[in-house]
Parts: structure tokens; sequence; C-alpha cells
């Protein structure tokens, strides 16, 4: 059973989708602060986070930057507002996944599901090791080593679409085809999403972001993984 904490200050909001979660079948614990929900990751294994952005205190930003500097644990934020701005921030701080208030439950449990599946298959899966550039890239640890040994934190997203590329170099992926991989929905994505997702990337992996040489850009087409792959 997946367990899921939401951390939500809104007692009707926490309370509403915590009854739907566990009719899903779910382990769903509730936070209304930051200082309740680090107790609680500290004490228990938790597999997702339900993030509202606007907590009093530590807002969800912040606490989404602070896991992802320890943790690859799912991260979806929700945010009250309709905002490119607060997508992208949540996005560059680390987050797999935002949904808008109101949201459907519908929706919102199949992003719930898809995340947690991603999750699953990377951990259960067949070992698989890649190298390129000096990186050793092994996807059932989840683990990006440096040339020195050292360990590159990916967040969840950055690690799809990595996985993505050094599946399939050489290859050219569209925006849409990233952000199928990352988010599992065909529609009404931004493609500045990507963008980030990639400027991210080029900012751990290549010496010069700048002038990238191991994923570079096909103008009018998207991006491809051009360093030799073993």
């Amino acid at each position: 059973m997946s367990h899921i904490l939401i951390i939500e200050d809104e007692p009707v909001t926490r309370a509403t989708l915590t009854s739907y979660l566990e009719a899903q079948g779910y382990d769903v614990s509730e936070a209304a602060s930051a200082d309740i929900a680090e107790r609680i990751l500290r004490d228990q294994p938790v597999d997702l986070l339900l993030v509202d952005i606007n907590l009093p205190g530590k807002d969800g930003l912040k606490i989404t930057r602070e896991q992802r500097a320890k943790s690859d644990i799912g991260i979806i934020l929700v945010t009250g507002r309709d905002d490119d701005v607060d997508r992208i921030i949540g996005l560059e701080m680390g987050a797999d996944d935002y949904v808008c208030k109101p949201f459907n439950r519908r929706e919102l449990l199949a992003r719930i599901k898809n995340l947690l599946y991603r999750t699953s298959r990377s951990t259960h899966g067949s070992r698989q090791v890649y190298r390129f550039s000096g990186y050793v890239f092994d996807l059932r640890a989840r683990r990006l080593e440096n040339e020195d040994g050292a360990a590159v934190t990916l967040t969840r997203a950055e690690f799809e679409v990595l996985q993505h590329f050094v599946t399939r170099p050489g290859e050219v992926a569209s925006r849409d085809a990233l952000m199928a991989r990352v988010t599992h929905r065909q529609y009404g994505t931004n493609p500045r999403t990507v963008d980030v997702l990639i400027r991210r990337l080029r900012t751990k992996l290549e010496q010069d972001p700048a002038t990238p040489a191991i994923i570079t850009t096909v103008h009018g087409e998207g991006y491809a993984f051009t360093s030799h792959v073993t």
C-alpha cells in the first residue's frame, strides 16, 4: 500500500482529499504545516507528497526544495493560481507535477497513479547501466555518477527525461514527446516546462551549458542526445 502525505493547511480540503484517497486504497497521512510533515517524514516511509504551495510559514516550494535535496520522493504541488510562474518555479525546485485548484479528483488520482507507477518501475525494473561522456547512469538504482564516482542528484522528472534520451541516442525528441514521458499527459501542456528540465539537466551534465555537447537543440523540432552511449 503506497503511503501519501498531504501537506495542506485548509482543513476541509485536507480531510476531503484524505477521505477520497483512502477510499482508493492508499495509506494517507495529514499535515497542516511543514513542521508536522517533517516529523512524519522522519518517522515513516512516504512514497508521495501532495503539497499546497501557499502554506503559512515554510511554503510548499521550500518544502519541495528541501526534500528534493535529500530524496527522490514523488512530489505533486497544488496551487490556487493558474500561473505559469508558479508552475515553472515548482518544477525548478524539483516537483514532479502540479495541479491547480479547483481540481478534478479523478485527474489528481490519475496523476498520483502515474507517478507511483513510474516510481515502482524505476525501483523494480531490470538493471540497465548506460555510460556517456564520463557518466554512469544506473536505471535500477536511479543513480547518476560523474567520472569521479560522485552522485549527481536528479529529480524524478530529470531522471525520466534523461532515461528517454540515453535509450534513444541520436533521435530527435519533440517537446510533446518529452512532456508525455514526464507527465503522461498529451494535451494542455506548456512547452516551457520541457525547456526548464533541459536547462536543469544541461547545468548538471554539460561542461559549458551555454554550448551543450550532450543534449543539443534541434531548432524547430526539439532536442537530441548527441553524446556517445555505451
